[in-house]
């Protein structure tokens, strides 16, 4: 089955990255481009020797048009992708839906209207540390998960490789948090293992820009347990790190080496030293899970789910950050 995709827009820095996965996979292909910005989609359409469209409704028209991948401003997400889904097209998206969650029910229940394939990229779900970090955390080696700490942060507002655009807060709908913010989130959520009752946030804006380039937020839950997620664009060699901690041992992950260290009083020394767990490769990504879905019609449940969610704690965390408190999520509209 050649699944024959539309590019909507090469606003997304990750843009190219997904246009190669298209192309790597042996049963999928670019077939169209729409950008909103015409000069930037014709650019990319006559070096990918495919048509461009000056309109998305254009494109979305095409019989031989199958799916879409997504990477539009934030901000257009909810037009876009309800379009594609009207249109019967199958949806593949760079994170986050949509800025509001709100706009993301609203997209969820239009995909599930049309019955079309929605895949969201979450990518590092897929990373090995991740499935290795899971795997200890399902053995109960760290007893009681009590804090959570995932880092993720680059260089990019202070040497001047990240598009300006992604320093647009009417496009973006925030900064380094809802850039880089999203995939140490949807982590911290995943490793807590249970519901989130409060956000906190604090942002820091090094560069001046309109939107932040330093910010931490803090996840609460009922049980006691914390978590911290923390993003930048202002660092030059701040690991990707992750911490979980718990009542009978702790993971650590990228201090700063891509190792994955535990000490567990459960485990056969007891917690007498530190040992390093193996990583396992990564699974597949979350654009062959999509492809995958649309040949086997099957649902993304999880993936959506984990997505929803994120939109729910970085709007949280957005409007922690702007009120200067924490945001209970058992208020009304959280």
């Amino acid at each position: 089955m050649n699944i024959r995709i539309g590019k909507a827009s090469y606003w997304h820095v990750h843009a190219w990255d997904y246009t190669r996965q298209a192309q790597d996979h042996h049963d999928t292909e670019i077939a169209a481009v729409w950008d909103e910005q015409s000069e930037r989609g014709k650019q990319a359409a006559e070096e990918l020797g495919v048509p461009f469209y000056e309109t998305l409704s254009e494109m979305l028209a095409r019989p031989d048009v199958d799916a879409v991948i997504v990477d539009a401003p934030s901000n257009m997400h909810k037009e876009v992708i309800i379009a594609a889904a009207r249109a019967g097209k199958h949806i593949f998206t760079e994170k986050v839906i949509a800025p509001t969650l709100r706009e993301v029910h609203e997209i969820v229940d239009e995909v599930a209207k049309n019955g079309v394939k929605f895949t969201v990229s979450l990518p590092r779900l897929n990373d090995g540390y991740t499935l290795a970090i899971q795997d200890v955390l399902s053995q109960g080696l760290l007893g009681d998960v009590t804090y959570v700490r995932v880092r993720l942060s680059h260089n990019g507002a202070i040497a001047g490789w990240l598009p300006e655009h992604f320093y647009d807060l009417e496009q973006c709908g925030g900064g380094a948090l809802i850039d880089l913010g999203c995939h140490p989130m949807y982590l911290t959520r995943l490793f807590l293992g249970q519901e989130v009752t409060g956000v906190s946030a604090n942002f820091g804006y090094v560069t001046g820009k309109e939107v932040e380039d330093n910010a931490v937020v803090t996840l609460f839950t009922g049980s006691g347990a914390i978590g911290v997620v923390e993003a930048g664009f202002v660092n030059s060699h701040s690991p990707f790190t992750v911490e979980v901690h718990g009542t009978e041992g702790t993971l650590l992950y990228g201090t700063p080496e891509n190792k994955l260290l535990l000490r567990s009083n459960l485990a056969a020394d007891k917690g007498g030293d530190w040992t390093e767990l193996a990583v396992p490769d990564n699974r597949e990504s979350a654009f062959d899970q999509w492809v995958r879905h649309i040949q086997n019609d099957t649902s993304a449940t999880d993936n959506v789910q984990t997505a929803v969610e994120l939109t729910r704690l970085m709007e949280a965390a957005n409007a922690s950050a702007k009120e200067g408190r924490v945001i209970r999520l058992q208020e009304p509209g959280r």
